[in-house]
C-alpha cells in the first residue's frame, strides 16, 4: 500500500494567519496540493490519501473527499510531531510506502507525484523530488525507514532520513521550479502567479 500523507498542520507564523486557508485562485491554498494527490492516486487501488492537520476546517474537507483525516494537535511543537501523528495512525506493514507532501506548495502536479509512486512500484528505498541540485517535496519512504521517521524530533523532517540513504535515495526531476515553491508569506502568493499549476 502507498500512503499519500498530506502535511497540513503548520502554524504559518511568517504568514501572519493560517496560510493553508488563505484564498489562492478561488480556492484555499491547501486544496491545490490535495487535488494533485487525488489526481496521482486516481484509479490506483494501492493508494490511500491521509490528511494530517490540527485545523478542523481542513480535517472536515478531507473526510468529505473520502481521505483519511488524522488530527495532530501537537504539530505546533514541530514538523516531527506531524510526521509522527501520521505514522502512528497507520499500522506498520512490510512493503508499504509513505509519500509525504506539504500543503503550502500549490504548484505541485499530480503527474509528478505519480512519478514518485512509480519509484515505489520499483521497490526503491527512498525518493525525492529535485530541481537541478536542489531537493524538495514530495518525498517517498519505504516502510523499512519507519523507525527512523518516528525518531525525528522538533523541526526535523524527512530530509534527515533521506540524507542517511545516500545513493539509495532516487532523485525524481521536477518539470518546473514552481512545483517546489512554497508559500511562507503573503507576497509568495503573488510570486506563485508566475507559475501555472
Amino acid at each position: 500500500m502507498k500512503h499519500l500523507i498530506y502535511l497540513a498542520a503548520g502554524s504559518a507564523r511568517r504568514f501572519g494567519s493560517n496560510k493553508l486557508l488563505a484564498p489562492y485562485r478561488g480556492r484555499p491554498l491547501f486544496a491545490w496540493g490535495l487535488s494533485a494527490l487525488e489526481e496521482a492516486a486516481a484509479g490506483r487501488a494501492d493508494c490511500r490519501i491521509w490528511v494530517v492537520s490540527r485545523w478542523p476546517e481542513i480535517l472536515r474537507q478531507a473526510r468529505a473527499l473520502g481521505c483519511g483525516a488524522v488530527n495532530s494537535p501537537e504539530s505546533e511543537k514541530g514538523l516531527a510531531c506531524t510526521i509522527r501523528a501520521a505514522l502512528e495512525n497507520l499500522p506498520p506493514a512490510q512493503g508499504d510506502y509513505y509519500l509525504f507532501a506539504v500543503a503550502d506548495q500549490p504548484g505541485m502536479r499530480g503527474e509528478t507525484v505519480a512519478r514518485l509512486l512509480e519509484a515505489a512500484d520499483r521497490g526503491v528505498l527512498a525518493a525525492s523530488l529535485w530541481l537541478e541540485n536542489h531537493p524538495g517535496s514530495p518525498t517517498l519512504f519505504s516502510a523499512a525507514l519507519r523507525d527512523q521517521l518516528l525518531a525525528l524530533e522538533g523541526e526535523e523532517g524527512g530530509r534527515k532520513v533521506l540524507e542517511r540513504c545516500g545513493s539509495q535515495c532516487l532523485r525524481i526531476p521536477a518539470d518546473r521550479a514552481g512545483e517546489l515553491w512554497d508559500v511562507d508569506r503573503p507576497e509568495d502568493l503573488e510570486k506563485m502567479e508566475e507559475f501555472s499549476p
